[in-house]
């Protein structure tokens, strides 16, 4: 039913010319529908990978998106992302926008895999609203290498997604109210809080951020993520695969080495690079990788990002502002407190620097939680929170 419903469009021509520029942002170019799940499918699925199902009260329909936005650059490219609407309920919908974790493997993008990243869509979908999850440049479908952690395309990817969707929604007669909750996981968590700040700061005038809850998100690098590589905050295995995948993508953006025999010792110098390429999953990453950061790295880089300057420092600081501002919505910070791919730390640096604006934010601590525990406890939690911070409730 819903492929009949989207015929008339889901094969858009490709633009010409003159529409690849950066006024085009956020137009649609296709929608294809990828699942229809009753309300006990919806349970089944959350359940068999232990996400608390007590918000479901819908089956949801599941789209992917590919849309104009630019990249790092400003340069026109285009990008995919999954929306998902509920079986049910208000003919207008409230928007969640949900922000995924680290993948190497653009394959297991929210709109290609049903997977762990569809988890918060089907769960606030099935709660009643909108879920748009954007797969960021360079993974899922779109063109290109994913620019990993850089902040600011990460952004215009997501609000791109935003106007993308507001499209298909009108089109699929469940028009969007603009208000948007925004949430998200691990890197997903720092691109929530970016998000959040830029609709706050009137990036579109269609949305309106009604409430803010990451989860674990990396908010701290200078402060807290880098420095926990090094005193045993931050596992081997989860500090390898992620300082190696920023810097091998934050390269190409700041510059660090001009050969990678600068950065990673042999033999993975020669690895590291094509391990990134998009195509590879994260445990043949891990297993083309050395066995810790110290043994990845060559000593003069080692000691270069212990005490970071230059483009090094640069990169991170650009990465690290997403908490310098002053939400004038609920804002909740979601983490476990044994949580050793993204500490704790990131988050309670994070309500300080909100603090400092006169902001009020809660910490939720999970207690002892490593990083999957802490998404599995808080992504109920946050559909919870949304229900009744829409209703006018007070927050669970």
């Amino acid at each position: 039913m819903a492929a009949l419903h989207l015929a008339g469009f889901a094969l858009a021509p490709v633009a010409t010319a003159a529409e690849r520029d950066t006024a085009h942002r956020g137009v649609l170019v296709s929608v294809i529908p990828v699942a229809d799940r009753g309300v006990g499918q919806v349970r089944e699925f959350l359940a068999g990978r232990d996400i608390a199902t007590d918000p479901v009260r819908y089956g949801v329909r599941a789209y992917r998106l590919t849309y104009r936005t630019v990249d790092p650059y400003g340069k026109p490219t285009t990008a995919t992302g999954l929306l998902s609407l509920p079986r049910g309920g208000a003919l207008r919908l409230d928007l969640v926008s949900d922000t995924h974790g680290t993948m190497v493997d653009r394959a297991y993008a929210p709109s290609v895999s049903e997977d762990l990243g569809r988890v918060p869509s089907y769960l606030n979908a099935s709660a009643g609203r909108a879920v748009v999850a954007p797969d960021y440049l360079g993974l899922g479908e779109g063109p290109g290498l994913h620019p990993y952690m850089d902040t600011r395309s990460a952004v215009t990817a997501s609000v791109d997604m935003l106007r993308a969707a507001r499209t298909v929604a009108d089109r699929l007669g469940r028009p969007l109210t603009g208000d948007v909750y925004a949430t998200g996981f691990s890197q997903g968590g720092q691109v929530a809080m970016a998000l959040g700040r830029a609709l706050d700061g009137g990036a579109d005038q269609h949305f309106r951020l009604k409430g803010l809850a990451p989860v674990s998100g990396p908010y701290d690098l200078e402060g807290q993520e880098v420095p926990a590589l090094f005193d045993g905050r931050v596992n081997d295995t989860s500090g390898v695969f992620y300082i190696s995948y920023w810097l091998v993508a934050q390269n190409r953006l700041y510059h660090f080495y001009r050969d990678p025999g600068e950065a990673f010792r042999a033999p993975y110098a020669n690895r590291v690079e094509p391990l990134f390429d998009g195509r590879h999953d994260e445990e043949d990453v891990v297993k083309g990788l050395a066995s810790s950061v110290k043994r990845l790295l060559t000593p003069a880089f080692y000691n270069r990002l212990r005490h970071p300057s230059g483009p090094l420092l640069d990169a991170m600081r650009s990465a690290d502002h997403t908490c310098d501002w002053k939400p004038d919505v609920p804002v909740r910070l979601y983490a476990g407190a044994a949580d050793t791919d993204v500490p704790i730390g990131n988050a309670r640096s994070c309500a300080l620097r909100l603090a400092a604006h006169q902001a009020h934010v809660s910490v939720v601590d999970q207690g002892n939680v490593d990083h999957f525990g802490s998404f599995a406890a808080s992504a109920p939690q946050v559909a919870r929170w949304f229900d009744a911070l829409a209703g006018g409730g007070s927050p669970r």
